[in-house]
């Protein structure tokens, strides 16, 4: 009986499609199509994805779920579907760039935490990595902000690892040596297999 196929979803949320956030986030993929898995990309740049209007229609609406009649009900779907997501931002002022953080708040439509009044039981955490990419060599000066982030996707019950790439001022992800084997074993990591 042949096993099935992991589904792992990736989530660009820069406007360079081959800049270092494009390129670990399609790495991680890559790797994972490798070890067996079924992968997509989405680019949010591409995407028609509104801000959260915060009008509560997800709540009390006849149909539970996010009034907007816009790209990001594709996107819950694939999340529903997925069995690991990536999400992948360039750091812009110290956080995520705005494609991410729309995306973030529209997570409220779908995703609640445990102490709300309108959390659901989901059957698992789905596995997501939190991918960021900054020019700065020092990681921990954004540190506080990566740990909050983390927090609050664990918050909506996501298991989150964390992934920062940084010193990408004066050298391209794809030129490091060693960031192709970080990304080969994150890709194991979602997968279950070993190098």
């Amino acid at each position: 009986m042949e096993s099935k196929k992991m589904k792992i979803m990736g989530f660009i949320a820069s406007a360079r499609k081959t800049g270092n956030t494009a390129w670990v986030v399609n790495k991680i993929l890559e790797c994972a199509k490798e070890n067996g898995s079924k992968t997509e990309r989405f680019y949010f740049n591409d995407l028609d994805i509104k801000p959260c209007q915060g009008c509560f229609g997800c709540k009390t609406g006849q149909n539970a779920g996010c009034v907007l009649r816009d790209d990001m009900r594709q996107v819950f779907a694939v999340i529903v579907d997925a069995d690991a997501i990536i999400l992948g931002s360039p750091l812009y002022m110290g956080q995520m760039s705005g494609q991410a953080k729309i995306f973030m708040d529209r997570l409220s439509s779908q995703f609640m935490p445990r102490f709300s009044p309108f959390y659901k039981e989901r059957p698992k955490k789905k596995k997501l990595i939190l991918v960021f990419t900054q020019g700065n060599p020092d990681t921990s000066m954004f540190q506080p902000y990566y740990d909050y982030t983390k927090k609050m996707l664990e918050m909506l019950e996501f298991h989150v690892e964390l992934c920062i790439i940084a010193g990408m001022r004066n050298v391209a992800a794809g030129e490091k040596e060693d960031l192709h084997i970080e990304m080969k074993k994150i890709a194991s990591s979602l997968t279950g297999d070993n190098l």
